[in-house]
């Protein structure tokens, strides 16, 4: 069932998301949803804050990028093969030198920025059977998910932009948290209580 995107501005994209059990109610539906939600907007990745439930949750399939005809063989296959469910995610080691990658967000549609990262993370978590792994991962499939997992922890892209650089996307920024912007696909923006 495809959901709508929460919009950037809405509260559960600030909040660090709660770890689930195995008998999460309707946890296989909701992965299916995200992976159909993810693919109707174009995305490699989707979290749960994303469609509005804050658990640590997030879903990656790189495919897209292994067109990219800028990569070697090597890391386009690596990219083609990799679909993968990530539930509890916690992030043990990040390494390597900062390396600078325009990152996108489906929550913040038509915005596009250079984002510092480590190219290499070792993840624990435990996948749609709840069986634990720990793996490392590198370069690109490390950036996707380290987006993915900087949404359960509360943190978008912008939040990793220089405070000059936040300023000049202000004005397009409010116009995504207010819906004043035209969407490939259906967003949720946040009706605060208090009258504007």
């Amino acid at each position: 069932m495809l959901l709508p995107i929460i919009a950037y501005g809405h509260p559960v994209l600030k909040r660090k998301a709660e770890v689930i059990s195995k008998d999460y109610p309707k946890l296989k539906e909701l992965i299916d949803s995200m992976f159909e939600t993810m693919y109707n907007a174009s995305g490699v990745g989707i979290a749960a804050p994303q469609i509005g439930q804050s658990i640590r949750l997030f879903i990656v399939d790189t495919t897209p990028f292994s067109e990219d005809d800028s990569l070697s063989d090597n890391e386009r296959n690596q990219l083609k093969s990799f679909k993968k469910i990530f539930i509890n995610p916690e992030i043990i080691e990040e390494s390597g030198d900062d390396w600078s990658f325009d990152e996108g967000c489906l929550s913040i549609p038509n915005i596009r920025e250079s984002v510092l990262r480590q190219p290499e993370i070792k993840i624990q978590y435990f996948d749609e059977n709840f069986i634990k792994h720990v793996q490392s991962f590198d370069g690109l499939l490390a950036r996707v998910i380290q987006h993915e997992y900087d949404h359960v922890e509360g943190i978008l892209f912008t939040d990793k932009l220089s405070s000059f650089k936040k300023q000049l996307l202000k004005k397009k920024l409010l116009k995504i948290s207010s819906g004043k912007l035209s969407f490939d696909y259906e967003m949720e923006f946040y009706k605060s209580s208090k009258k504007r």
